[in-house]
């Protein structure tokens, strides 16, 4: 486990997973370290959303994701009794999955393992120095200590992410004002208390059924001093009968746990070698149950700009670009999540702002399509850096149909190599993008104005052509040499 060459990736969840298969997608030669012996069984979240499942579609695996749970065409974005229409939204999946965050995790480990890259589990980074040209990592395993080193390191290991604060990374934000407890057991009586919401006389219960026992989530009014104490079933009864006004005999728990709103952004996502994903770069309330979903963006807008900087072939500012875009995507779903939190609160003062919202959404014409696609990230546009006002520009690419040397092929089924892609779709001349990009000749029967499409890896758009344009080659030069230095080698 040494090279100057290897990517070395902390933390096995979500954001680690997917920028490992990213990273070996692209060429880089990727190590993958986890402090657990193995993989925790306590899941935190229940979703995949429209967002996450457009991203693994571009990589092709959404099908393994999709056997796994039922497709919910609706959402919360704050008041539950107001649930969000999900089938507005301009996606090729307008729903959100039913998925354990524990299976999402088995599935990409899987994925990955097929990529030629294991897990190393049981293996913590410790410490890490980092200069010029790498990383000097302190890894503990098994009672050993030892220093390896890696070209770039990147921490992906939880919102406590020791990673982050080695690198000298600030963290800053909000720290949490109020506090809630899960629990994951048993009803003794399992008609006692319904699924959903229910109000009792002092709270709101959330209850959520899962195959052989419930989630139940309470507010935690006074917390202990000492936020980390373990929250015990004795605790969490007294909680749950205060809150609804009678008892209800809860058993068998399997998780108890603590959970608070603080929100925090980190100042940078980028620092020299170290670069930093998923909750390791951000936490928020757990409104919207966005958290898995949002490192996975991350580490597919991460992936390819890590590798081609590794490997030598990245235009200048092409890592730095991820700082610039995802942290402000960041700071957008935090002042998203804030709103909901508000929203989604018990202060009657805030009653009349309720209904006033859940009106608008009822009532005006494309509001409710608009918070969709907000809250589940499909909206997301990054600055495409050349000249240009097509709606396209900047956004995930519209998964086309294509058709391709006689045969039928899509947009995302030419973006499963995660490499970058140009379609030459008109009759006029563009020029040849380099050895870097796949170019492809097709026809695409439903945009018949329609005449190129530069996409990146990630599968946002760099450069559109209609036959509108007056000087489409030039624009094209540009977004080659901002992206992918044409004419040079991009995985």
């Amino acid at each position: 486990m040494s090279g100057d060459g290897t990517i070395m990736v902390a933390g096995a969840g979500p954001a680690g997973l997917m920028l490992a298969a990213e990273l070996t997608l692209a060429g880089a030669e990727v190590t993958v370290l986890d402090a657990l012996p193995e993989r925790s069984p306590y899941c935190r979240g229940f979703n995949l959303n429209a967002r996450s499942l457009e991203l693994l579609d571009r990589r092709g695996i959404a099908g393994r994701f999709l056997a796994e749970g039922p497709a919910v065409p609706a959402g919360m974005f704050a008041d539950p009794a107001r649930p969000l229409d999900l089938t507005v939204m301009d996606t090729d999946h307008p729903y959100v999955l039913g998925i354990a965050q524990t299976r999402v995790e088995e599935l990409l480990e899987q994925w990955l393992a097929e990529l030629g890259v294991p897990v190393r589990w049981g293996h913590t980074v410790a410490d890490l120095e980092q200069d010029g040209d790498g990383v000097e990592v302190t890894v503990e395993s098994g009672g050993r200590r030892w220093r390896t080193r890696a070209a770039y390191l990147a921490g992906c290991d939880g919102s406590r992410s020791l990673v982050r604060k080695r690198a000298g990374i600030g963290f800053p934000g909000t720290p949490a004002t109020h506090y809630g407890v899960l629990a994951d057991l048993e009803l003794a009586d399992p008609a006692a208390l319904p699924f959903g919401m229910t109000k009792g006389e002092r709270g709101t219960v959330f209850v959520i059924p899962r195959p052989g026992y419930v989630r139940i989530v309470l507010d935690d009014p006074e917390p202990p001093a000492d936020r980390d104490e373990p929250v015990t079933l004795p605790y969490f009864q007294r909680l749950l009968d205060d809150q609804l006004g009678r008892h209800v005999e809860l058993r068998e728990p399997r998780w108890l746990t603590r959970f608070g709103d603080a929100a925090r952004l980190a100042d940078r996502y980028v620092a020299g070698r170290v670069v930093l994903a998923g909750d390791a770069a951000h936490i928020h309330p757990p409104t919207g149950a966005i958290g898995v979903n949002v490192a996975l963006a991350d580490a597919v807008n991460l992936g390819w700009k890590l590798a081609a900087t590794a490997l030598g072939h990245a235009p200048g500012g092409l890592l730095h670009s991820y700082h610039d875009e995802r942290h402000a995507a960041g700071e957008r779903l935090l002042s998203t999540i804030r709103a909901q939190t508000a929203l989604a609160g018990h202060d009657p003062a805030l009653a009349p702002v309720r209904d006033l919202f859940g009106e608008l959404v009822e009532r005006v014409t494309g509001a409710g399509k608009y918070l969709a696609e907000l809250a589940t990230g499909v909206s997301t546009r990054y600055d495409p850096r050349i000249p240009g006002d097509h709606p396209w520009l900047g956004r995930l690419a519209p998964n086309l149909e294509l058709t391709l040397d006689g045969r039928r092929t899509s947009v995302a089924e030419l973006l499963h190599r995660a490499r970058p892609i140009l379609l030459r779709l008109g009759d006029r001349p563009l020029p040849a993008p380099g050895d870097g990009v796949d170019t492809y000749d097709a026809r695409c029967p439903a945009q018949p104005g329609l005449e190129g499409l530069l996409i990146r890896p990630d599968g946002h758009t760099a450069w559109v052509s209609t036959t509108s344009d007056p000087q489409p080659g030039g624009t094209l030069a540009t977004a080659l040499a901002t992206w992918f230095s044409a004419g040079s080698r991009v995985g």
